[in-house]
């Protein structure tokens, strides 16, 4: 069965990016020219998901309000002579149906996942965190390449993985490599934030995991861990100690994770984006250049 559904989890209350996530979700602010959350949808798309399930919470319908067909924006654009500005929503043509689910309680990014059981019933599904883009404006296969994998391997699971700075592990889920092979890595558990002296390796969960529908078994199996939330890490451990295969791909280089959930990344991310704009990148760039002179002039 082809991987055509994707769940993505939007609930989080974004509280380290306060005060702007105040009454804006953290996953429509602007990075570049569009909203993370379009980012993730962009990517999905273009790697085969046609059904993407957002699990949303309080404060979020500007989500839902962004992936509608506007028809009175578009009849006023035309009408006004501004036509050129319609392929700005040609996001709005993507070829995806958009499901939401509501996570009523803030119980962690294993519960919102279970969330979507009802909708996911016995299929195989992507699950794409909604706070974190993947390459440089979204231009990744990361996915196809994992759906790929997972079917070729009749895999129960797939994970995308980033190194990280040993200091920063305490802030991810931390690979325990087993078997190591060309393309990928065999997981021999998944530990959740890790002490620096404790962690396994650097090598920290990327935001993007395939699943067989096994996995919402374990999550209702898994009580409450780290921030007294569901921790998807903790069942995915679970299922490898039972005896579950789950892979590891490492991202490539050229398709670095941003992870718009701090302050200090939020900022890069949209420096990067910015500059790699390609109508108004140059400007950009050379504001900045001049910008910096001036600073440490």
């Amino acid at each position: 069965m082809p991987v055509d559904l994707a769940v993505v989890p939007v609930a989080g209350r974004g509280t380290r990016m306060l005060p702007i996530t105040k009454s804006q979700p953290k996953e429509m602010l602007a990075v570049g020219t569009k909203p993370v959350v379009q980012y993730v949808a962009e990517e999905l798309e273009q790697s085969g998901v046609r059904r993407m399930v957002l699990v949303t919470g309080p404060g979020k319908t500007a989500i839902e309000n962004h992936f509608d067909i506007d028809a009175g924006l578009i009849a006023a654009l035309r009408e006004n002579g501004q036509e050129s500005l319609l392929n700005k929503l040609a996001f709005e043509r993507m070829q995806l149906e958009y499901i939401y689910m509501r996570q009523r309680r803030q119980l962690g990014l294993g519960h919102a996942i279970l969330c979507a059981r009802p909708v996911v019933v016995e299929q195989p599904f992507v699950v794409a965190l909604g706070d974190s883009i993947i390459g440089v404006h979204a231009e990744s296969k990361i996915v196809a390449q994992m759906t790929e994998l997972f079917e070729q391997q009749e895999a129960d699971g797939v994970i995308a993985f980033e190194r990280v700075p040993r200091s920063e592990v305490v802030h991810y889920g931390i690979a325990d490599v087993g078997a190591e092979r060309d393309n990928y890595f065999e997981l021999a558990d998944l530990v959740e934030k890790p002490g620096v002296d404790e962690a396994p390796s650097d090598l920290a969960v990327a935001a993007r995991y395939v699943f067989k529908a096994e996995l919402f078994d374990y999550l209702e199996k898994t009580g409450a861990g780290k921030g007294n939330e569901i921790q998807l890490t903790d069942a995915i451990s679970m299922w490898i100690r039972d005896g579950g295969r789950v892979l590891g791909v490492q991202l490539d280089a050229s398709e670095p994770r941003f992870d718009i959930g701090n302050f200090p990344s939020y900022f890069r991310a949209f420096f990067e984006f910015a500059a790699c704009d390609p109508e108004h990148g140059e400007e950009f760039r050379s504001f900045a250049r001049s910008y910096l002179d001036e600073a440490e002039g």
